[in-house]
């Protein structure tokens, strides 16, 4: 494993008038973090950005307004993961909602057609002989798959927010942010918060066009989609930038007031999490990989079901589903994760002689889980992971996780330049990408993938660093904080989580459910005993009985446990301290 390099944030000024108000643990927290003004703090949808700014809107509403005035049919075609699943549900309730009367939906198979606006997936589309296909998380690097759709006489409406490459394709209108000359700055806004700004901005055309009025329809309030959006933005893991905090906010608030969709709900109560205090980190590790599991494993149709059913027995039937193929999708990656570290170690490969990028096949695993394995082995040896599966006609199909300083989709890039040949297609963003190519080339490309990270990522970057927030005294230490910071959020990438560290003794460790550590620590101060848990621990290493002091990396929480509360840490990393 990677060695970990703990460093404390700077000591910002947290003494602006804007945290006047606030916990100074909290204003340390969000100063560290660059809040300089209320305007970064507010969550109201009042604070929502504007919509002028979206490149492509103004086409795609008028488009969907006609398609919605002359009754035409219209597909929703998306992707086969959390954000595309809640893209589509998104996409088809608003529409259902303003009075649409044909509006269905397609999500590719991941083993049969791949990702996104595919010709062979435009064959399947015309089946059910739409007028219009509007693709959801999906869509900016389809050429070929909209010009088929324009040769079947199907226009296209192109919602999307990942990068887009050096041809754009042939809609009849593209709303993505992270397109070129598009002026909306928050470019972080995933899929589902791009088609939810098309939902705004169709509902105000049909108001003011009177349309609600002459069909006696009652304009429809979007926000009670806002538990949707919020569920896709993290579990797509952009970046919590204001205009983010605030649609993930607005959706937990909905959700913790009882106001979520019943297949949430039921998604939330499969899990065993709690619905009135929930947090972004449940989104993202309890609801997010069960509606994952289904596109990873069988068909995503399962979890968009889930979402878009008004019947609490049908969606609790579809969670549960949901949550068996999600166990599936476990066992199938550990078995893989095994396999990935046996090959690791059969190489002999110490931490420094390891490629800069990391690739990695076997042709028994998954095409369903090399994404999840890579972000594994990623987190393990911190460098750029690729895991391959075999796909179709010798071909092989990877998923790309990469570390801080590496642009994963534009490294793909530059090697497609400089081999031409060598990658089928590739796609995906900075942290994230898929490809294919020719299992014959698989040497060739790991070559050349190496290479290519090795020119941007030196031996510092390949140190894991932990950034926490400093230390906390003895009376920190308390629920009553672990609740300051639980209301202080959304937290999420870039915009991360409290996280602290501190030296404590160790006065008792066990293994609870295989793989976790059940810790009670002594603040020395006070000698107060504190109960911690540290998950998915190297059980090689740990428990120890010989270790007495401890340094901890860990964010506060708070356990709840049979009518009682009590303060729990919640251990991301431990060491031992010698005496």
């Amino acid at each position: 494993m990677t060695d970990i390099q703990i460093e404390r944030r700077p000591t910002p000024d947290s003494s602006l008038p804007v945290f006047s108000q606030t916990h100074a643990v909290l204003a340390r927290i969000y100063a560290a973090r660059g809040v300089q003004s209320l305007d970064h703090l507010g969550r109201s949808l009042a604070e929502l950005l504007p919509d002028s700014g979206l490149q492509g809107l103004d086409a795609a509403v008028a488009r969907l307004v006609k398609a919605i005035s002359a009754g035409e049919s219209i597909l929703i075609v998306g992707d086969f993961d959390c954000d595309g699943a809640t893209s589509t549900a998104v996409a088809v309730l608003a529409l259902r909602m303003m009075g649409a009367a044909q509006v269905d939906y397609l999500v590719p198979n991941r083993f049969e057609y791949g990702y996104g606006l595919s010709p062979e997936i435009v064959e399947v589309a015309r089946q059910q002989n739409p007028n219009l296909l509007v693709t959801v998380d999906n869509g900016i690097s389809s050429i070929e798959g909209v010009a088929r759709a324009n040769a079947c006489g199907m226009d296209v409406v192109v919602t999307d927010h990942h990068l887009a490459g050096s041809e754009l394709p042939a809609a009849c209108a593209i709303v993505n942010p992270n397109q070129p000359g598009c002026g909306f700055i928050a470019k972080s806004t995933c899929g589902v918060g791009v088609i939810f700004y098309v939902m705004i901005a169709l509902r105000r055309a049909l108001s003011a066009s009177g349309w609600f009025e002459q069909r006696n329809l009652r304009a429809p309030n979007l926000a009670s989609l806002l538990d949707l959006v919020a569920l896709g933005t993290v579990a797509d893991v952009v970046a919590l930038e204001h205009n983010n905090r605030v649609l993930v906010h607005q959706g937990l608030q909905r959700i913790r007031a009882g106001k979520a969709r019943p297949g949430l709900r039921a998604l939330i109560e499969v899990s065993g999490r709690s619905q009135s205090r929930l947090v972004a980190s449940d989104l993202g590790f309890a609801l997010a990989p069960r509606l994952n599991a289904a596109g990873r494993l069988e068909d995503m149709s399962i979890g968009i079901e889930c979402l878009l059913t008004d019947d609490p027995d049908r969606a609790l039937e579809l969670a549960r589903t949901l949550d068996e193929l999600n166990q599936e999708r476990r066992g199938i990656e550990q078995e893989m994760q095994q396999q990935a570290l046996q090959s690791l170690a059969r190489l002999e490969l110490d931490e420094t002689a390891l490629p800069v990028g990391l690739c990695l096949y076997d042709e028994s695993w998954h095409q369903g889980v090399i994404g999840i394995l890579a972000s594994r082995i990623k987190e393990r040896v911190h460098r750029p992971v690729i895991a391959f599966a075999p796909g179709d006609n010798g071909e092989i199909k990877g998923s790309a996780r990469s570390i801080s300083g590496f642009h994963i989709r534009d490294g793909l890039d530059a090697i497609a330049a400089r081999y031409p040949g060598l990658l089928h297609k590739f796609g995906g963003h900075a942290m994230a990408a898929g490809m294919t190519l020719d299992a014959a080339r698989f040497d060739d490309f790991s070559a050349a993938f190496d290479e290519q990270v090795r020119q941007q990522l030196d031996e510092k970057a390949l140190t894991r660093r932990l950034l926490t927030d400093g230390a906390l005294s003895a009376a920190d230490l308390s629920i009553e904080l672990a609740e300051v910071l639980r209301e202080g959020g959304p937290w999420g990438q870039q915009f991360a989580e409290p996280l602290f560290d501190g030296e404590f003794g160790l006065l008792q460790q066990r293994i609870v459910g295989q793989r976790h550590l059940k810790l009670v620590l002594m603040e020395p101060a006070t000698g107060l005993a504190i109960d911690a848990i540290w998950f998915n621990i190297d059980t090689a290493l740990w428990p120890d009985t010989s270790v007495q002091r401890v340094r901890v990396v860990y964010r506060l929480d708070v356990n709840e446990f049979r009518g009682q509360r009590n303060l729990q840490l919640m251990v991301d990393h431990l060491e031992a301290i010698s005496a």
